[in-house]
């Protein structure tokens, strides 16, 4: 069975695209900045699913690590998906360059620098798949949130122009635009529940359209007509608005 590296291993969703792969057979390798908080996850995926799982570090900041890291894994993985991103505060973030750089550089820059070996050694072995979580709020800068918007909006930009490149090499890049989902990076914020998903629902989403070689996934669905919306209101009558 495919083997699926998954960034950012810790967080809610990744935890719930682990249980999804797992209950599929895949092997899995589970990276993040804090590898032994993995290690239950890591067991619990071995006994009820019966498939092989490692857990390995790794530091989205720490760019010079990348290369080393991606070298260290067992066998190179046919599935890679960046679930690592880091919400912020956009208030915080518009007087301190410290916040501002870390919403920045976790959402884009790491992601980048990552993904562009996984890139160089798919384009070579002329197959994989490349699954980015970027989200709705690169779709249009609202003043709530530009800081981690703009970030979302270079990797989305970023996943289109990655897509177009390895498609002539044979591999396969999916980005994903979540809405709201109900994590704890959100769990401060006062979600519409009809608007807001759960991991469960968006690791379903994200499995079965990896299968079908989707190019752009929003989840939930409706988030694709909303955001096409939020898009085409005129600026003059869009920077009025509170977003």
């Amino acid at each position: 069975m495919p083997t699926v590296l998954i960034l950012g291993a810790g967080s809610d969703m990744a935890v719930a695209l682990a249980r999804r792969y797992a209950a599929a057979g895949h092997t899995l390798q589970l990276a993040a900045r804090n590898p032994g908080q993995l290690r239950s996850l890591e067991q619990d995926l071995r006994i009820r699913h019966r498939i092989a799982a490692t857990v390995h570090a790794f530091d989205a900041l720490d760019f010079d690590s990348h290369a080393a890291f991606y070298q260290s894994l067992p066998v190179p993985p046919d599935i890679v998906i960046c679930v690592f991103g880091y919400l912020g505060s956009q208030e915080k973030g518009q007087a301190d360059w410290k916040e501002a750089s870390r919403i920045l550089h976790t959402n884009f820059t790491g992601a980048v620098s990552i993904l562009n070996i996984v890139a160089e050694d798919m384009a070579t072995r002329g197959k994989g798949t490349i699954i980015g979580i970027s989200s709705v709020a690169g779709d249009r800068g609202r003043m709530s949130n530009y800081l981690y918007g703009s970030a979302k909006a270079g990797f989305t930009a970023y996943l289109s122009g990655l897509r177009n490149r390895l498609w002539h090499s044979g591999a396969h890049v999916m980005t994903v635009e979540p809405g709201f989902v109900a994590t704890q990076m959100t769990q401060h914020l006062k979600l519409p529940p009809l608007l807001t998903a759960q991991p469960d629902q968006v690791a379903a989403d994200i499995f079965k359209a990896a299968e079908n070689k989707k190019n752009v996934l929003y989840t939930k669905w409706f988030w694709k007509y909303i955001m096409m919306i939020i898009k085409n209101v005129p600026e003059p009558i869009f920077k009025k608005k509170k977003l």
